[in-house]
């Protein structure tokens, strides 16, 4: 009996620790998403500074 109630704190416990990790990873990613929309809107106000276009479409370094 001591055993199954020692099993029992121990997965109550667990699923607190699962529940916390869950809570941090969301925050994280909220975090990281509202930077995310920060820098574009901070893009978007200054206007486009370059073409956008790639390096392959400039001409080739000469020797």
């Amino acid at each position: 009996m001591f055993e199954y109630e020692l099993h029992q704190i121990r997965s109550a416990e667990l699923i607190k620790e699962a529940e916390r990790f869950r809570l941090a990873r969301s925050a994280r990613t909220q975090a990281k998403a509202r930077r995310a929309e920060r820098r574009q809107h901070d893009r978007d106000a200054e206007g486009r500074v370059s073409s956008g276009g790639t390096r392959g479409q400039r001409a080739p370094r000469t020797a």
